[in-house]
């Protein structure tokens, strides 16, 4: 296994991509924090990796709270006496207004989360990692950083802004021993999209099965990746098989553009 006997601490725990990373994680041999607001969604996804044979750990957190980002790291290392693997995939959308409609406050709510959210629980947990001389932070961004669209503003500036932090922290860190790199997503699919595609086809007079088809059509590969499918890049970044990787962004999209 990739992660035997490491320790990882997984944010924005929900039924999506948050449960694909916590038991992708688990099932190579880690042991997993998991961080989300609703405790009913973290016990559920506890109870999945417990099922694989990892102990896990629930902590429902606010991350736009830094004192609790901070109780979060303290009480994970406290568990289990390490935290090797730091994995920021909360986050926050946005109203969908223009630029020129927006109100201020409601982009500076995204970024509490997208942005200081994630800084926090990483200055949170890079003490940690400095004691042991190692560690790896994945952040999750998105494809709205780099295919431009009207009305995502507050979202697609949260997450470029992630993309230089990231980079930033993989710079200063790397002489402690911490690789910090970024996992993009393009479309997943999921109940989410499946939703958003049902919406599409009865605006379109269509099948949801089209707008897939469609869709898909666009990328290289003719599939839309799954939650699953980002994961296991996650997986990647954080186990030794990118030990000579850090401050790279790994598109994951099935060829849906190339960057």
């Amino acid at each position: 296994m990739l992660l035997a006997g490491q320790v990882a601490l997984v944010s924005g725990i929900g039924p999506g991509l948050g449960r694909s990373i916590a038991l992708a994680l688990a099932r190579e041999g880690a042991d997993v924090v998991l961080a989300a607001r609703t405790a009913t969604a973290l016990d559920a996804v506890a109870a999945e990796v417990e099922a694989v044979g990892r102990r896990a750990l629930a902590v429902p957190t606010d991350l736009a709270q830094p004192e609790q980002c901070r109780r979060l790291a303290e009480t994970a290392h406290a568990a289990f006496g390490r935290i090797d693997v730091l994995v920021n995939n909360a986050f926050r959308s946005g109203p969908y207004d223009a630029v020129d409609a927006s109100r201020l406050e409601d982009w500076r709510a995204v970024f509490d989360v997208n942005v200081f959210g994630t800084l926090a629980l990483s200055q949170a947990v890079i003490p940690f990692m400095k004691t042991a001389g190692r560690g790896s932070i994945v952040m999750i961004n998105s494809m709205s950083m780099r295919i431009i669209e009207p009305h995502f503003g507050s979202y697609a500036a949260s997450k470029g802004a992630l993309l230089t932090a990231a980079q930033t922290m993989a710079k200063e860190l790397g002489t402690s021993g911490i690789r910090v790199n970024s996992v993009v997503p393009g479309y997943i699919w999921g109940p989410a999209l499946e939703r958003y595609f049902a919406d599409l086809a009865r605006q379109r007079g269509t099948t949801p099965a089209a707008v897939y088809a469609e869709v898909a059509s666009r990328t290289a590969l003719g599939r839309i990746p799954t939650s699953d499918d980002v994961a296991a890049a996650v997986v990647f970044f954080a186990s030794d098989l990118s030990r000579a990787v850090t401050g790279q962004a790994l598109d994951v999209n099935a060829g849906h553009y190339f960057h």
